[in-house]
């Protein structure tokens, strides 16, 4: 099974894209995994929040395909590191070809983004960048593969 992180616009520091690379390259031993880039909205300025969060959805959407999707969004489920782990082998025993996590742009997610969601997940109850949420979530799912491979990464 792979494992896909949707994500809206560039990480624009060095320091992020460094600790995301650090993360997927672990993560190559245990699953495969893949970050999709969808680039800003071009003339984003001139439309409604609404009309970005359309047209982020059609684009978030045509790239998750038939998989399920689970939204990073901080009103999402929270769980523990081992919670997370489970939540991930249970993915895993479902089967399919991949599981889909999204972060969403600056204004949230579409109507018909919600609608497809299997699910929403909240990392934290603190706010996040869009940027930085991606090497956190990285490191969430690395550490969830050691827990499930009873790897000494994580301690409790």
């Amino acid at each position: 099974m792979k494992v896909k992180l949707i994500c809206i616009g560039k990480t624009g520091k060095d320091f992020l894209v460094a600790g995301e690379q650090e993360y997927i390259n672990r993560l190559k031993h245990y699953v495969q995994i893949e970050r999709i880039e969808i680039p800003d909205i071009k003339n984003a300025k001139k439309l409604t929040f609404q009309q970005v969060k359309d047209a982020e959805g059609k684009e978030i959407l045509a790239k998750a395909g038939a998989d399920r999707i689970y939204l990073l969004d901080e009103r999402g489920k929270t769980y523990s590191s081992v919670g997370f782990s489970q939540f991930i082998q249970q993915q895993f025993n479902l089967g399919g070809k991949a599981i889909v996590f999204v972060i969403g742009g600056a204004y949230g997610f579409s109507e018909e983004v919600y609608a497809k969601a299997s699910g929403k997940i909240s990392l934290s109850t603190m706010t996040f960048s869009h940027q930085m949420i991606r090497m956190i979530f990285f490191e969430q799912v690395y550490r969830a593969m050691t827990i499930l491979n009873n790897e000494p990464y994580h301690h409790e």
